[in-house]
């Protein structure tokens, strides 16, 4: 069992790492900038991991020698790694697209590393010992400036023949209305995807017009009487309501987690539940959605947590 689980998170702009201790408990964590170049963010990985683990006295788990203290480390990534070709695909940092990222930090830190998905990496930390902590299926959500999912089953992150499951974002919004017409274009090369109509910038554009990106203020604005702020909101939750049930009809979570910007709306608990029932095909239905416990640390956390507490 190793001391220390070390997790990174890749962002569009930092290098963050947070470091658990055996219990769980989070023992430091820190930020770096994000180079943005693949050669200079996987170097700048590998020098951050190497000073933690000096400071920390901990060396990898499978070179441990007689009284050392051990180290395990994971990294979520904007994402995936291709089974197939080992390269990272569908990374919307374009930099790291087709880059033998895992295999290359591997062999600059001379170390096992276990690279996931970040979305998958907040679900799996909100499954471990944040809001969904017991249950035993998560359906853990970001939406902010895109949306993504990640699903853990039994503590473990299910990964797909292809490394893409909980892809929803690009997944076409079920039940379509005529608001949502014409189905709107999406960077994947589609039309009609969830993203396009539940990201943040979608509900800021909603509210305010095309351009605007911010959803800060909207509920104090649709409190004060804003029509406009009150009728994007109301077509957002209706929206994300028929979102939630199609991923109850083919997965039936325990619980669905939110995370993200958008997640820090209350009206998201407080409207979405009782419009599920229309399009849920069981006769009642108790499936909670919570906002996440761990906030911004949630990505990272969860890298590290994709070591077993007993490996």
């Amino acid at each position: 069992m190793a001391d220390y689980r070390l997790g990174i998170d890749l962002g569009g702009t930092k290098i963050e790492i947070a470091v658990l201790n055996r219990s769980g408990d989070l023992v430091l964590r820190e930020r770096i900038p994000n180079p943005g170049i693949y050669n200079e963010a996987v170097l700048a990985i590998r020098d951050l991991v190497t000073d933690v683990d000096r400071r920390l006295g901990a060396v990898p788990s499978h070179r441990v020698s007689a009284g050392q203290h051990t180290s395990t480390l994971g990294i979520g990534i904007p994402g995936s790694i291709s089974p197939e070709t080992g390269l990272i695909k569908n990374a919307n940092a374009t930099w790291l697209n087709n880059q033998p990222f895992g295999h290359d930090l591997e062999s600059a830190l001379a170390r096992p590393v276990r690279t996931e998905n970040d979305a998958n990496c907040f679900a799996l930390s909100e499954a471990a010992d944040g809001a969904a902590k017991g249950m035993l299926t998560v359906f853990g959500v970001i939406i902010g400036t895109g949306m993504g999912a990640g699903i853990v089953n039994n503590g473990r992150v299910l990964e797909g023949r292809h490394h893409i499951a909980g892809e929803w974002g690009h997944l076409p919004l079920p039940w379509p209305t005529e608001e949502d017409m014409p189905a709107r274009d999406c960077f994947c090369g589609n039309k009609g995807c969830m993203e396009r109509y539940l990201c943040g910038p979608a509900l800021a554009a909603d509210w305010k017009g095309p351009g605007h990106r911010n959803t800060a203020g909207i509920e104090d604005a649709a409190a004060n009487g804003d029509q406009a702020a009150i009728a994007a909101l109301g077509r957002y939750t209706e929206r994300f309501a028929r979102a939630c049930a199609m991923v109850i009809n083919f997965l039936d979570p325990d619980v669905i987690v939110l995370g993200g910007g958008v997640s820090n709306l209350h009206t998201l608990y407080e409207r979405v539940p009782p419009l599920l029932a229309k399009h849920v095909i069981t006769p009642v239905c108790t499936t909670p959605i919570v906002r996440n416990k761990h906030g911004d640390s949630s990505g990272v956390r969860g890298a590290a947590w994709l070591w077993d507490v007993t490996e």
